[in-house]
């Protein structure tokens, strides 16, 4: 292997050690902000979000939230695909997607972060 090669490697891991954690990184990474809270970085806005902001601000860019926000899923058979619904738990809010046939944590469609999983809701909206 050349040295050029090598170089070139270890730029590439500095660079990805580094970068990994500074705005741009990717859409939907989450990070510990400075006041100790949970942000998501939003791509198309240029800004780290909370985490609840992030959703509504990914389904605002869909047309807003479909169904709104509940406790209740909205009837089965007037739900289109891609429809968006925040539901609400004892444990917080979590953004559903409905996708291939039924209500999907929007994390696991959109492959965001897989912090999400642990955020408001999520970690107990399938119990």
């Amino acid at each position: 292997m050349s040295i050029s090669k090598i170089l070139l490697g270890a730029l590439a891991l500095v660079s990805a050690l580094c970068f990994a954690d500074v705005a741009g990184s990717r859409d939907g990474h989450v990070r510990i902000g400075a006041d100790e809270q949970l942000e998501a970085w939003d791509a198309e806005a240029g800004l780290w979000l909370s985490p609840e902001a992030f959703w509504l601000a990914y389904a605002q860019r869909q047309g807003g939230l479909t169904w709104g926000r509940g406790s209740d899923y909205p009837p089965y058979a007037e739900v289109s695909e891609g429809d968006t619904f925040m539901v609400e738990l004892e444990s917080g809010p979590c953004l559903m997607e409905f996708f291939h046939q039924r209500w999907r944590r929007a994390n696991d469609v959109r492959r965001w972060d897989p912090a999400f999983g642990d955020v408001g809701g999520c970690a107990r909206v399938f119990d």
